[in-house]
């Protein structure tokens, strides 16, 4: 009995090493099966490892290209916000002596930051020259991760969709104002403007809602004093209905 279990022991442990240490032979039987994979699928292995290597040089490439020309777009707008900045609008919508055309700027470099901040740039511009449809197309073109100027570029087209009488594109957009990185700095001003919009639109429930958001919500706002009076006002038009 003791050597039968001795016997079972030995064949166990000669199974183990059988198992965790390969053989010579065995290792060689591999080797010889990867060589025949390989020179069977070795044009398939070639191409996939070529299109590979191609793929990150060319993620690699752009990102340089792209990282150049934001720079150039910035050397390229160092004039042009120089005459935004002195509110000369025709020179940063035209450009002139030795300065490219802001809308120019936008267009070209539309792929980088520097090219999205020249689109907001130019969507004021226009904006304060009385170009609405302008502002608006340029302004929806530029996007940022910057949550508060982004906030402000919604309020803008909002303002502009304003200006010609388009009043539910204006609520729109003075809606996504309002979503976009809620701060008692800003929003505010843009809940004023949507209480506006939406008298005008003949929505006074909505507009109350807008004055009354500002009034309990930033009552340390410059304009709580306005929301408060203008809630009074829409509650007393709708108690009239």
């Amino acid at each position: 009995m003791a050597k039968n279990k001795e016997n079972k022991t030995q064949e166990l442990e000669e199974t183990k090493q059988e198992h965790s240490v390969p053989s010579e032979s065995r290792i060689k039987l591999d080797a010889d099966y990867f060589i025949l994979l390989y020179q069977r699928y070795r044009n398939v292995i070639l191409i996939v490892m070529s299109v590979i290597a191609v793929g990150i040089l060319a993620i690699a490439g752009y990102k340089y290209m792209r990282d150049a020309s934001n720079q150039e777009a910035q050397s390229e707008m160092f004039m042009p916000v120089y005459f935004w900045e002195q509110d000369s609008l025709d020179r940063v919508l035209k450009g002139g002596k030795g300065s490219r055309a802001m809308p120019e700027i936008a267009e070209e470099y539309s792929n980088t930051k520097a090219g999205k901040l020249a689109y907001f740039y130019t969507g004021v511009a226009y904006l304060k020259k009385g170009k609405y449809q302008e502002a608006i197309d340029n302004l929806e073109n530029f996007n940022t991760s910057d949550k508060l100027l982004q906030a402000r570029s919604y309020s803008l087209i909002g303002d502009a969709y304003m200006e010609l009488k388009d009043i539910e594109n204006a609520i729109k957009y003075y809606e996504k104002a309002t979503r976009h990185y809620p701060n008692e700095y800003f929003t505010p001003r843009y809940f004023m403007k949507l209480g506006l919009a939406y008298e005008l639109n003949k929505d006074l429930e909505s507009a109350l809602k807008a004055y009354a958001t500002v009034a309990d919500k930033y009552p340390n706002c410059s304009e709580a004093t306005d929301a408060k009076k203008n809630k009074a006002k829409v509650e007393g038009l709708l108690n009239q209905q």
